[in-house]
């Protein structure tokens, strides 16, 4: 009647996909694998877990092209270094590499220019975009 230890309440659905004890999915892997071989120089940075996402990790070449995957925990952490043989930082301590927030920026004002160029082509037709 008052239900007082709360026994048949339901469960919460906010669970992490993976436990903290899981490591790197194999198509994860095997595509950091292939990211990392026609790539120069690459390191890793390792992205805490929060709420919403799992630990990740930041792949960044030298011209700072970046991908960013999934690796579950901790023991992700170890599977990277020893598979991709590339340096391991932690993002908290290191922060992000110059280059990679340089090619955001980059690739940003790209974006920009482009989105400018479509709204004078449809100016030049006649079209008002702003009204």
């Amino acid at each position: 009647m008052f239900n007082l230890f709360g026994r048949k309440t339901p469960r919460s659905n906010l669970r992490p996909p993976r436990g903290p004890g899981d490591t790197v999915r194999p198509e994860d892997l095997k595509f950091l694998m292939q990211w990392v071989q026609d790539k120069p120089f690459v390191e890793a940075f390792v992205e805490p877990e929060t709420l919403v996402n799992e630990m990740s990790v930041v792949l960044v070449d030298a011209h700072g092209v970046f991908v960013r995957r999934r690796i579950g925990g901790p023991k992700g952490i170890d599977v990277i270094a020893k598979k991709l043989g590339v340096p391991v930082y932690d993002v908290e301590e290191t922060g992000y590499p110059q280059r990679m927030r340089e090619r955001i920026e980059y690739e940003r004002i790209l974006r920009k220019r482009e989105e400018q160029k479509a709204r004078r082509a449809k100016f030049e037709r006649g079209e008002n975009p702003d009204l």
